[in-house]
């Protein structure tokens, strides 16, 4: 996926600190979930910029990934920011793009405490339930003794 630069916003430092928002920025849109997700972490640190870099990928036009990813940095913001990614992400309840709508409701969930549900689990048939079953003999005598077992006189 090809990006427009970015434009700086004038806080940054220098121009490592510009190269690492940059860098970091296209992180959030990799195929690789964990990936994003520790992209969108690390921009979750990078106080004001990081949380305009999250807001427009939570609010574009952009894939699911990046879009979780993305709520997953605003829920992790700490400090002074965390109300600010806490307005962003009230305000992204009521976006127009239902993904958006979701990981908004998650990561407000999960901030305010709440554990995520479990997925349910459904297997695809029944299980045996680990029974032991018997099979007998079809003229059911008792089975032949076996050469291997000694006798009880001590010969064999």
């Amino acid at each position: 996926m090809k990006l427009e630069k970015r434009t700086p916003s004038g806080r940054e430092k220098d121009e490592a600190a510009i190269e690492l928002l940059n860098k970091l920025r296209d992180r959030v849109f990799s195929d690789n979930v964990s990936a994003a997700r520790l992209a969108a972490f690390n921009l979750s640190w990078m106080q004001e910029d990081g949380l305009d870099i999250l807001k427009e990928i939570l609010f574009g036009d952009f894939p699911r990934t990046a879009k979780k990813a993305a709520a997953y940095g605003l829920r992790s913001m700490k400090g002074r920011m965390r109300k600010m990614a806490s307005d962003a992400l009230t305000a992204g309840l009521k976006h127009s793009d239902r993904v958006t709508r979701d990981a908004c409701a998650k990561a407000l969930f999960i901030m305010a405490g709440g554990q995520p549900p479990k997925p349910a689990f459904r297997p695809k048939h029944k299980p045996n339930k680990g029974r032991i079953r018997e099979f007998r003999n079809k003229k059911g005598g008792a089975k032949a003794p076996s050469p291997w077992k000694r006798s009880s006189s001590g010969r064999q």
